[in-house]
């Protein structure tokens, strides 16, 4: 592909969205939603539970008809074209969607046959996912006798059977081991090498930080953020002071000292010898060290960073990523 060619393809929308809603009853699940995802790139959607992302996954994805508003799915129009956009794109759901008493061979073979494969065919391409997910020892095991990340692998490869432009990944690491998360991610990485345009919902911050090359942030069915990890960052303010000390039970002391100083909460970490604050003046940050220098406490580390990701979601929702809410329960029981 030369250079033209390629900035084009780059240029060009998988996703375009103006003004999508969705109703439950009177709950609006969706709530004006506008989406602009480049072609071959990974879209990471962020929300606490209740907050739509599945939602608006399966109305991008045709499972839901929207109640108002519009989109196109590469080139296509959504509600027009809706077998058009069928045939080009592939959703993973949070629950695993393949036949748990076929085995992980059975469950590839009949999705290629049902694709128009031929048998022999069909147990190629079976043969060649199970290769590639590292799944060809269990490959006559029955699934319900997988892990959890092995179910997790089959059904990514059962996605894709034919390669879609465009997979939806709803939240697909959901209570993995790391090493199934990180397998998980080399896999979607893969995908996106290949061409294939990924949309990933997750309320893991460090998965969309790692793989996402933009991020939504959607809340109360509406998109309140939206660019790269380092521009959300920085749109929460200018950094954080991240201290230890010598002496954990010198950390009350610190806290009152260190938010007279810096004028802001101090959040105390896990390890009774840590705290942090938001910083807006860096100028303050050198005078309120030298502060505890004084009132006789010792610090063994302090730095200065970007805010995580994990803090700019709480930043602007009010609540962590894992968060329970009601909402998505109710919202699920309504699609059901």
């Amino acid at each position: 592909m030369n250079a033209t060619n390629r900035n084009r393809f780059q240029s060009e929308l998988a996703i375009e969205a103006q003004g999508l809603v969705k109703l439950f009853g009177k709950m609006r699940a969706v709530d004006g939603v506008d989406l602009k995802v480049p072609r071959g790139s990974v879209y990471g959607f962020l929300g606490p539970n209740g907050a739509g992302k599945t939602t608006t996954i399966r109305m991008l994805a045709t499972l839901l008809q929207p109640d108002a508003g519009s989109a196109r799915i590469l080139g296509h129009d959504l509600v027009k074209e809706t077998d058009t956009v069928r045939n080009k794109v592939s959703l993973t759901g949070q629950f695993a969607s393949i036949d748990a008493d076929m085995s992980g061979m059975e469950n590839l073979v009949l999705i290629a046959r049902l694709w128009g494969y031929s048998r022999k065919q069909a147990k190629a391409r079976a043969e060649e996912l199970l290769h590639a997910f590292c799944l060809e020892e269990a490959a006559n095991r029955q699934v319900k006798k997988y892990s959890g990340g092995m179910r997790r692998r089959i059904d990514i490869a059962a996605s894709i059977v034919v390669s879609p432009d465009l997979l939806f990944l709803d939240e697909p690491t959901t209570g993995l081991d790391p090493r199934s998360r990180n397998q998980v991610w080399d896999i979607v990485r893969t995908l996106v090498g290949a061409g294939t345009t990924v949309m990933l919902t997750t309320q893991y911050l460090e998965e969309a930080d790692e793989l996402a090359d933009r991020i939504a942030v959607i809340e109360k069915g509406k998109i309140i953020a939206e660019g790269t990890s380092g521009e959300l960052k920085a749109s929460v303010g200018s950094g954080r002071l991240y201290v230890r000390l010598l002496d954990p039970a010198a950390r009350p002391q610190a806290e009152q000292l260190l938010a007279e100083q810096l004028e802001t909460s101090i959040q105390l970490a896990s390890d009774p010898a840590e705290l942090s604050a938001k910083v807006n003046n860096t100028e303050r940050v050198a005078h309120a060290l030298g502060e505890l220098a004084r009132s006789g406490i010792a610090v063994t580390d302090f730095s200065l960073g970007q805010p995580s990701l994990d803090e700019v979601f709480l930043t602007l929702t009010g609540r962590t990523a894992e968060a329970e809410g009601e909402a998505e329960t109710i919202t699920e029981e309504m699609q059901a």
